[in-house]
């Protein structure tokens, strides 16, 4: 009996189709995964309902999919690592391993990456795929599935908070309060994080961020100035923030993001929204704010599953809905409608 492999392909904009894809065997220092469970990414709603993401296009069927667990089903040749029956997270790069960024750790960097579900390279909504044993990692038994497909947007949150050194005792403003926002607010707390205030303009999205975690929330309304809404959220802290990770894209949160943390102190920009924003130049200078980016994420596996295993970091309370993936045009109408937080897909037979 021949085994079916389910796979999500975006073929192209609007156009998301459940089709059976051939099983590929695993080649050297590589291992085939049964797939357990996919999380849904904003990325991938964007590519389904617009086609690109600025000069990412598809223009040939692309598999969707990045936020991935599941179960070792075949290894490679050379893998000693792993074995079949391992259950595991996955990292979605595949780098070159021998340029200067791979070989200083900062693979993020690498220009020849291979990154699941960025076109024109294939994700992993499906029931099998193959990836790179040692961008794959084991999962302790007290780890779930959910748990670990979660690795990745927590990573994202955990990058973010490394960049900006997140140490104890230090007040962070976390701006935007979507899954990744959340995911910063956790990892800020896990480092120790003394006090985590998140802004937003959507009041029920604060709600929820209050029972993750979030220490201080604030609404932030379309009337509001940028100076006015950091006096206040300084208030509320009890003092301005020493760092803030600025998750929204927004142009009024990367000015309020400067505003209210306090001199010396760093902002970090995870959003994308407009191609070009501008910046507070002289309340920057001023106050000789440091601003850095942070892109996806960079040797995160390992300590987040850690985390996630000592109970650090709670991620449970975000995967808000779950779909198998003979419904995955449900999953993505439900995560395009912004009902959901984490939508899981159960990839699993």
């Amino acid at each position: 009996m021949s085994i079916s492999n389910l796979s999500a392909v975006l073929y192209k904009k609007g156009d998301l189709r459940l089709v059976d894809c051939p099983i590929k065997d695993p080649g050297p220092g590589e291992v085939q995964i049964a797939v357990q469970r996919v999380g849904i990414c904003g990325s991938d709603v964007k590519y389904w309902k617009e086609g690109a993401i600025g000069h990412f296009v598809v223009t040939k069927p692309l598999l969707l999919g990045h936020e991935i667990s599941g179960v070792i089903s075949k290894v490679g040749e050379g893998v000693t690592h792993l074995k079949i029956g391992d259950r595991v997270a996955v990292d979605p790069h595949i780098t070159c391993r021998v340029c200067e960024f791979c070989k200083t750790g900062r693979y993020n960097m690498c220009p020849k990456v291979y990154f699941l579900a960025t076109p024109p390279d294939d994700g992993a909504l499906a029931r099998y795929f193959v990836h790179a044993a040692d961008f794959t990692f084991k999962l302790p038994d007290n780890v779930s599935f959910e748990e670990g497909a979660c690795v990745e947007p927590l990573s994202v949150g955990l990058h973010g908070c490394r960049r900006a050194g997140v140490t104890l005792g230090q007040k962070v403003l976390v701006t935007g309060a979507g899954p990744i926002g959340l995911c910063a607010m956790l990892s800020a707390k896990a480092l120790g994080a003394s006090a985590v205030c998140m802004t937003d303009i959507d009041a029920s999205r604060l709600e929820f961020a209050k029972k993750c975690g979030a220490i201080h929330t604030f609404l932030v309304t379309r009337e509001d100035k940028e100076e006015d809404v950091a006096a206040k959220l300084a208030d509320l802290m009890g003092a301005m923030p020493d760092r803030t990770i600025e998750c929204s894209g927004a142009q009024f949160a990367v000015n309020l993001a400067v505003h209210a943390t306090k001199p010396g102190g760093q902002v970090i920009i995870i959003g994308h929204g407009p191609t070009s924003v501008s910046f507070p130049v002289v309340a920057t200078v001023a106050k000789e704010i440091e601003i850095k980016g942070s892109f996806r994420y960079v040797n995160t596996w390992p300590t987040m599953i850690e985390m996630i295993s000592c109970g650090k970091i709670d991620v449970k309370p975000l995967i808000t809905h779950r779909f198998r993936l003979e419904q995955t045009l449900d999953a993505f109408e439900m995560a395009r409608s912004g009902q959901g937080v984490k939508v899981m897909i159960n990839c699993g037979q």
